[in-house]
């Protein structure tokens, strides 16, 4: 289904060309979603629905102007386009433009398998139940989210491009209480792909995996606070990584020089142990992408080559401002915003050690098993996160859980301080804001040791 006639587009263009733009493209979306809400029990909310609209960029040297509609016709996009020429002021005579489409390796998504809503829902009541099997659970939380993307991309180039994007994740949040006591513990995976993927996880072991978070931390003492080394476990411990530094690698910081690494290129930004890759091709990765939101095939980009830094994300304008070469990582949350370079599958290559060693060569400090939210200051990498579940580490062995752990520290100084890298690396899904909205992004990591960090305690 072809969702804007190539004929209205070429005029679209043309005309954009012939106001003085040196560049000029047309993204359109059609999507469509379902989002299920499931608490105290039942249903509490279910929303679906479908979006559609059109983007317009004009790029006249390193000014770009945008607009967007929700409407197809071609006057009212020659009107907007109009609009926006108008603020140069310019004009030329460009000549004709042909399109051709795009050739290019698909992204493979987990293989969609239709069921009913009903099917659906019994499976999202076999976990609340299989939670609630603890009584000390007062609270699940189970959200279902599917989404279905459908975008075309039109440039001055002659490029045309399409693609179709599924989207799935499962929620996952249990509460648990006993007198004064409470705790949390929160899961939620996500894919490129469809039903399948809800059905490829073991429910039993997620269920297991919640229960024991929380129920080990819901008795857990006040973490000591204090500068110590600390072992970052696997997956969305990654989070640090993308908050911290990843975000300084986009050139949409580069490019206004608030980034602490825009002239560091080639120099050694991290400890020789780390090497970081952000990579749209993995098949299935939530965070994956056959091509950008410019219409550009995606790549697995090396950022960070034992220690030394050797790209930067780019689009298409980061290129034109700073002239690191584009990834394929122009990305925008919906028609309604101008593409940025973001992130897609962000994380910390395996490295040599296995998890023991890492707990082995710290003599006291901290376990972070699972990290939560934070904040971070994107102008300097200053970070703050909480973690989830954490361990004290005593004589190179695990020893009691402890609670109200956070990490504070900069995201240039933990990166020189990441000595040791374990081998398992494992992705996690997450959501990340910036410029040009919110998007699906992964995080990811082995398990690190980092020589010694701030941690913030209770105790």
């Amino acid at each position: 289904m072809q969702l804007l006639s190539s004929d209205v587009a070429r005029d679209v263009i043309h005309h954009g060309l012939s106001l003085g733009a040196d560049f000029v493209d047309v993204f359109i979306e059609r999507t469509q979603s379902e989002n299920l809400d499931f608490r105290n029990r039942r249903v509490e909310d279910t929303q679906s629905g479908i979006i559609f609209g059109i983007g317009i960029r004009l790029i006249f040297g390193e000014q770009s102007l945008y607009g967007h509609t929700n409407a197809t016709d071609r006057e009212e996009l020659l009107r907007i386009t109009s609009l926006l020429g108008a603020r140069i002021g310019k004009r030329a005579s460009p000549g004709p433009i042909n399109f051709e489409q795009l050739s290019y390796p698909k992204v493979h998504a987990i293989p969609d398998r239709t069921v009913e809503a009903k099917y659906r829902l019994s499976v999202l009541r076999d976990i609340d139940e299989k939670l609630r099997t603890d009584a000390r659970v007062s609270q699940v939380t189970l959200n279902y989210i599917r989404k279905k993307q459908l975008i075309e991309v039109y440039n001055s180039e002659g490029l045309f491009a399409t693609e179709e994007r599924p989207y799935i994740r499962l929620f996952h949040q249990v509460v648990m209480k006993d007198g004064e006591h409470q705790a949390q513990a929160f899961h939620g995976p996500g894919a490129v792909g469809g039903w399948e993927f809800v059905e490829s996880l073991d429910r039993g072991a997620v269920v297991e995996g919640l229960l024991r978070q929380a129920s080990t931390m819901l008795y857990a003492d006040p973490c000591p606070a204090g500068k110590m080394p600390v072992v970052i476990d696997n997956g969305f411990g990654g989070v640090i990584f993308h908050e911290a530094c990843g975000h300084l690698l986009e050139t949409t910081s580069v490019e206004k020089k608030a980034s602490v690494f825009w002239d560091k290129m080639g120099e050694s930004i991290a400890h020789s142990a780390l090497t970081a890759i952000d990579d749209g091709t993995v098949d299935g990765a939530w965070g994956s992408l056959s091509i950008d939101d410019e219409g550009m095939p995606t790549e697995r980009t090396v950022l960070i080559e034992n220690g030394k830094l050797k790209r930067f994300i780019s689009d298409r304008l980061g290129e034109l401002k700073t002239g690191h070469k584009r990834t394929g990582s122009a990305r925008r949350q919906s028609y309604k915003f101008a593409p940025a370079s973001r992130m897609r599958n962000t994380y910390i290559e395996r490295g040599p050690h296995a998890f023991e060693d890492l707990i082995a060569s710290v003599p006291r400090g901290l376990y972070a098993k699972k990290m939560g939210g934070g904040s971070v200051d994107p102008s300097t990498g200053q970070f703050n996160f909480s973690v989830q579940e954490a361990y004290l580490i005593e004589d190179g062995k695990i020893s009691r859980p402890v609670k109200g752990a956070t990490l504070i520290g900069t995201g240039p100084d933990i990166m020189t301080k990441i000595s040791m890298v374990g081998r398992d690396l494992q992705l996690m899904a997450g959501m990340c804001g910036s410029v040009s909205g919110s998007i699906p992004t992964t995080v990811g990591q082995p398990p690190v040791k980092v020589d010694e960090i701030l941690v913030g305690g209770e105790a």
